[in-house]
């Protein structure tokens, strides 16, 4: 690893005025060195992620970088500029520049080492030692920890199989000592003595330097204000979660991010700072006091918002189950994965494709390509595009939740085979269990490659040739020879059934669905009944049996939220400040059909919400499927009703459950008795103990 620069790749007196020219002088020593195979190509990848987000630091410093298909190994080049570049950062030109060249298909251990660069250049005694070393040889040596510097070299005490929690590795600042760290008493006090502890998440776009550079600056800001960091980066190549119990423990969270935070429901309850990356990395100790003046005025975030009854609170699942989760949980988190990504495909492909029916009849199903054939001023060439968009997205429904379920297992490497996998479950019919069977196959083909060992000249190649080309093999072989036809046989029985049910049958499904929507609102069983609805209207023409088990989905996904919003209008006195409130909005929400707006309810009174929930939802999910009311919409509760079949007979149907589940709720929360000692209700029937500061009050998960 040690000879990821040398004493060619360092110039010490560098001319350049422009960052361009920096990068071009730099990535000339690389092409001398055979380490970058095409200039152009790879300075054009340099200046792609410099759009992204300037790369100069605070403390004259540059440190472009990327990933490249034109670099055929790890490499560093440094550059010192007696007039200074300028970077794009606050403080002015930087002296000190880095380029940092990774291949594509970089492997964790060389992750590892250009993540320690990073840490190092927040360090003022090794950046001090680069501006005054006197030979290229020598700075090369310095970088690659080979000379006394006051400080550990990059490479030093890097082990060899550093890819091992590389990109993902978890940061702990030690700010206090133990005896304060446990919690010892101050004499004379009889409160424990114990720092303000943070957790923190960085990361940036390419997960190579400011990631690092971020957790590295916000370690050292803690130390000296004598505050407990522990930092979770968050990079490409995966992540190592903090301890649930060190995040349990801490005192604020601090998001430095330029890219989505994952799991982020796991830091929700707490007070909360989310800034950029750059932001932790200029000015850390101001973030720390940020956080911490939050949590004196007990300001607290909650867990995730509320989405749509297909896609959950945080939609974005990209976990595989900690490895203290049963088989089961693990399971479950696999599949919800597939399907949060895969709603927002059902929900656009899905309306648009309602909107074309609205606009150009149920026969705009036949109209020619727009290709072929469009006419501006005609209604029905709109209509025929947006049906025909529509379709293109809903031809993605399979691949992607087959990818994606295979990412819950395997990350980034799962995407390939999944996708792949996916497709042909399309191209043989197998249609949704034919994408679920293979995602799970996917996710574990890739596992199980991964735990072989490989000679560390493979690793490069592994993310971007070997695991795809084998795992795609595998599983396509799998699919198209061995389980593909029996799952679409499989697949075809259940459409067949479906399109049979009627009667008795027909309401018994209804009710079983209505139960499914209205169980964790949101929540695995709710996706379940959604994802089991829009699957069979995934197509061009769906059968009238699958356009009626979407209206029946959907009437009782709007039941729990509009019960909540009645219930607190017409028995206000049951319910305390917040949760009036809150009924407000569900008004609202249940009429979007976003389940999610009666979670504050169930999680302030589950015992009696959920159980009348259910029952209403049954009631409508039963009359709906009576009544014979259809739906080719996937989504937009009442603003769909247009183009539902029989809409005033669907209309009393959802009145139906939502009355239901009102008088239960009502009844229930009558009965009940309230606790020895309890404050009799204020005025208007509000809990006096509500509104008091510290009081606790329900928060939507």
């Amino acid at each position: 690893m040690s000879d990821m620069i040398t004493a060619d790749l360092v110039d010490l007196d560098l001319s350049a005025d422009t960052k361009e020219a920096a990068a071009r002088a730099l990535a000339e020593r690389m092409v001398a060195q055979g380490r970058v195979t095409d200039l152009d190509g790879f300075l054009a990848d340099v200046a792609a992620r410099e759009a992204q987000m300037p790369t100069g630091l605070d403390g004259g410093i540059g440190i472009p970088h990327c990933r490249s298909e034109h670099v055929t190994e790890p490499t560093l080049a440094f550059g010192r500029s007696a007039a200074g570049v300028d970077f794009g950062a606050a403080d002015g030109p930087a002296d000190l520049i880095f380029l940092i060249a990774a291949p594509a298909g970089a492997d964790d251990a060389h992750l590892t080492i250009l993540s320690a660069l990073a840490r190092q250049l927040m360090n003022a005694e090794f950046t001090d030692a680069l501006r005054s070393v006197g030979d290229a040889r020598a700075a090369a040596a310095l970088i690659r920890g080979e000379e006394p510097t006051g400080t550990e070299g990059v490479f030093e005490g890097v082990p060899e199989n550093a890819s091992e929690g590389a990109e993902d590795s978890v940061a702990v600042s030690a700010a206090a000592s133990a005896e304060t760290a446990t919690g010892s008493p101050d004499q004379g006090s009889d409160e424990p003595r114990r720092p303000f502890r943070v957790v923190a998440v960085t990361s940036c776009p390419t997960g190579i330097a400011h990631t690092y550079m971020a957790a590295e600056s916000l370690e050292n800001a803690g130390r000296e204000a004598g505050v407990e960091v522990a930092v979770e980066t968050q990079g490409s190549a995966g992540f190592t979660r903090l301890d649930p119990a060190v995040i349990e423990a801490a005192d604020g969270v601090i998001f430095a991010h330029d890219v989505p935070v994952r799991e982020k429901d796991r830091f929700a309850g707490k007070p909360t700072v989310d800034t950029g990356v750059k932001a932790a990395i200029n000015r850390p100790a101001e973030l720390i006091g940020e956080v911490r003046g939050k949590a004196a005025r007990g300001e607290v975030t909650a867990a995730g918002s509320a989405g749509s009854a297909g896609f959950g609170g945080a939609t974005p699942v990209e976990r595989g189950g900690g490895s203290g989760e049963g088989y089961g949980t693990k399971l479950r988190i696999w599949l919800m994965s597939g399907v949060s990504y895969m709603v927002p495909f059902v929900a656009a492909g899905g309306l648009l494709i309602a909107l074309g029916f609205a606009i150009g009849g149920y026969e705009i199903n036949k109209a020619p390509s727009v290709m072929d054939h469009f006419v501006w001023s005609q209604a029905d060439s709109w209509a025929a595009l947006l049906f025909q968009i529509g379709g293109v997205a809903f031809a993605f429904l399979v691949p992607v939740l087959a990818g994606y379920i295979a990412y819950g297992m395997a990350d980034r490497p799962g995407l390939v085979p999944g996708f792949v996998g996916g497709s042909i479950a399309l191209t043989i019919n197998a249609g949704f269990l034919g994408g679920l069977a293979a995602g799970l196959i996917s996710g574990a083909v890739v596992m199980a490659i991964q735990r072989i060992r490989i000679p560390a000249a493979l690793r490069g190649i592994m993310p971007v040739v070997v695991i795809p080309l084998i795992s795609s093999a595998i599983v396509g072989f799998l699919m198209f020879v061995v389980i593909g036809k029996p799952i679409a046989s499989a697949q075809k029985a259940m459409t067949d059934w479906l399109s049979d049910l009627s009667g008795a049958n027909a309401v018994l499904l209804g009710a079983l669905l209505g139960l499914m929507m209205c169980f964790d609102l949101g929540g695995p069983v709710n996706k379940v009944a959604y994802a089991f609805a829009t699957a069979g209207i995934a197509v061009s023409d769906p059968s009238d049996s699958a356009m009626k088990i979407m209206a029946a989905v959907m009437a009782a996904g709007m039941v729990p939220p509009l019960a909540m919003a009645l219930a607190t209008t017409v028995r206000s006195k049951l319910f305390n400040a917040a949760e009036r409130e809150n009924g407000k909005a569900a008004w609202v929400l249940g009429a979007s059909f976003i389940s999610e707006g009666a979670i504050p309810f169930a999680a302030a009174d589950p015992l009696r919400v959920i159980p009348s929930s259910m029952v209403g939802g049954a009631v409508t999910g039963a009359l709906s499927m009576a009544f014979g009311a259809t739906l080719r919409a996937p989504h937009g509760g009442i603003f769909v009703v247009p183009l539902i079949g029989n809409p005033l007979l669907y209309l009393v149907a959802i009145a139906a459950g939502v009355c239901v589940t009102t008088a239960l709720v009502i009844v229930l929360k009558g009965l009940r008795k309230p606790a020895p000692g309890a404050a009799a209700p204020g005025p208007g029937g509000a809990d006096p103990s509500a509104s008091a500061p510290g009081a606790s009050q329900p928060v939507a998960a």
